[in-house]
């Protein structure tokens, strides 16, 4: 047992009640000491690393609300009362939470906005990573942690939707699911298990329910603590990409810390504030004068009870899905033989160009070969639903892919920033085109040719090939020169 430290009778009572607890609580004190006021982070963060604390927030927000969302919505696909032609259960239910709880559609709204705000806030804090290479060694892991936060924050999301049980969160659940039955030989039985029936019903209501409240939060919260422990382990990234603990050690707070470090607490703790001021003002204004964002926040068709007899017109995810769902989509019988062609002249070009041995030309090419079988054998709809996971799984492999001698954007070829540009153009670009109806893109017969699904699929081969190619692009050219020390300037 650790002695108890001894504090003066005449020190102000704060101080006082802080030793109290810090003699029969040191583990805590301990771990704020390791992650806050001890924890030296580089000196030179900018508005970019506001979105790592605000995604935080957010989930607070989510968390806080859904308690409040839960104590008055109830999982029940059947009619009210059991009448025939009553609106659903759930429906009813979440109509309830806004017309008659008190403070009940604030609460709903601050809860479908916040759904929102967590993708907008994750994505930009996965392109401030993308951007600074905080993905780069010895800072794998933290990414790796950080994709299966996404991935757990899709899941949540996604079954969240079904919850209100209208037009767009039964036909949107009926379209996602029936994409597993797609899986070769255990398609069926999955999309069966998923939904716990043969279709889409109050089975699947209870069990996305639980799932939704109980089980993804937690993975979630699991995911985000070993993130910011792998994070803290070995300290936050840069704009400069360097590595401040190999710098020189020693400042005004301690002789064995990093010279171009500061204390997380208070300075960040306080700068990030600002960040979250401005959040909530932008946050606040939407949840007040438009929650539903035009339809794109809450389709309007959410706002019909859901009928398994009308389908809707048209049928798409929210927003922060559709680039997604716009590769999904794009992933037809032409695209399969795109590939095919793109499969063949890679192997074409290894003969050509490659200087390697003639072992390896060969089972480059038996690869090729087995890999066009497999497009052509299985349907172009299982081949969607793997370029759609393939799309998220490819990010965990990204700290493998990037080998740029400079780890930061800002030290690399002028060009390589305008091919990151070109990427997010293409991303909302395939963000826009899986909101829209499938078909020509513009009414004019001329561009009549230019649809919806041609765009999507050269958006999709972009995307692919950004990643997929970068270990070739991402050495070409000659970086400027790393400094030494971080860059930073008072201000």
């Amino acid at each position: 047992m650790a002695e108890f430290k001894e504090i003066s009778p005449n020190a102000p009572l704060g101080a006082k009640v802080t030793n109290w607890f810090e003699n029969r609580f040191p583990t805590a004190f301990a771990e704020y000491r390791k992650h806050m006021s001890e924890y030296y982070a580089p000196k030179n963060f900018n508005f970019w690393y506001f979105f790592g604390s605000l995604a935080m927030l957010v989930l607070v927000i989510q968390i806080v609300t859904g308690i409040f969302l839960v104590m008055h919505y109830k999982p029940d696909a059947g009619p009210v009362g059991g009448i025939l032609g009553a609106p659903p259960i759930a429906f009813a239910s979440v109509e309830y939470i806004m017309r008659d709880v008190p403070g009940g559609w604030f609460i709903r709204y601050m809860h479908s906005t916040g759904a929102s705000a967590f993708f907008i806030v994750v994505y930009l804090h996965m392109f401030r990573g993308l951007l600074y290479g905080s993905y780069r060694k010895p800072r794998e892991l933290v990414w790796i942690f950080g994709c299966a936060i996404f991935l757990a924050l899709m899941a949540e999301a996604f079954m969240g939707y079904l919850l209100p049980w209208g037009q767009m969160s039964y036909w949107g659940a009926q379209v996602i699911v029936n994409l597993f039955s797609a899986i070769p030989f255990i398609g069926p039985d999955l999309a069966l298990l998923i939904r716990g029936d043969y279709v889409v019903g109050d089975a699947t209501l209870n069990r996305f329910f639980s799932f939704h409240v109980i089980a993804v939060p937690l993975v979630l919260i699991g995911l985000i603590v070993a993130h910011l422990l792998a994070l803290h382990d070995v300290g936050s990234n840069n704009p400069d990409g360097i590595e401040i603990k190999k710098g020189p050690k020693g400042n005004r707070w301690s002789p064995d810390a990093p010279a171009d470090g500061i204390p997380f607490h208070p300075y960040y703790s306080v700068h990030d504030i600002m960040g979250v001021g401005v959040f909530l003002m932008v946050f606040f204004a939407v949840v007040f004068f438009a929650p539903e964002m035009g339809g794109y926040f809450l389709e309007y068709n959410n706002f019909v009870p859901a009928d398994p007899l009308v389908t809707p017109l048209h049928i798409a995810p929210v927003w922060y899905f559709t680039p997604f769902y716009s590769m999904l989509r794009a992933t037809n019988g032409v695209m399969v033989n795109v590939l095919c062609a793109i499969i063949a002249l890679g192997v074409v070009l290894a003969f050509l160009k490659c200087r390697c041995s003639m072992a390896l030309k060969v089972g480059l090419a038996v690869a090729g070969v087995v890999a066009i079988a497999l497009l052509k054998t299985f349907d172009a709809k299982f081949w969607g639903v793997v370029v759609m996971g393939g799309a998220v799984i490819i990010l965990f492999f990204l700290p493998w892919l990037d080998r740029s001698p400079a780890r930061s954007i800002r030290y690399r070829p002028d060009w390589h920033k305008w091919l990151y540009a070109v990427f997010v153009v293409w991303f909302l670009i395939l963000m826009v085109l899986g909101i829209m109806v499938p078909g020509p893109i513009f009414a004019t017969p001329s561009l009549a040719w230019l649809t919806n699904e041609l765009v999507a699929m050269i958006g999709t081969l972009f995307y692919f090939g950004f990643f997929l190619l970068m270990p070739w692009w991402s050495q070409q050219g000659e970086p400027k020169p790393v400094p030494d020390r971080v860059t930073f300037k008072p201000h």
